[in-house]
């Protein structure tokens, strides 16, 4: 399993239309893929879960990788979060 820590920076944190785009990415990748803020576990390949963590702009977040692809699926996520999730 692998693990990073980014912040949250696009404007207005991660609504629908990020929640949606990083659904998308995750589910490119085999691996399991959650996402950890403050006492929440979100399920990052579900857009409901996604959303339930209720993540704002300024959170520090981090995902969690595991699975054969695990390593490359932290890259690019932490990347997409880092560019802003299309914001």
């Amino acid at each position: 399993m692998v693990s990073s820590k980014v912040v949250v920076n696009n404007p207005t944190g991660i609504h629908l239309r990020p929640a949606g785009l990083l659904c998308q990415i995750a589910l490119q990748f085999k691996s399991k893929i959650d996402i950890k803020f403050n006492e929440t576990t979100a399920n990052a390949k579900s857009v409901l879960s996604v959303l339930g963590a209720c993540v704002k702009t300024g959170d520090e977040i981090e995902i969690l990788c595991e699975g054969e692809d695990e390593e490359e699926a932290l890259r690019t996520l932490v990347k997409a979060i880092e560019d802003g999730l299309g914001e």
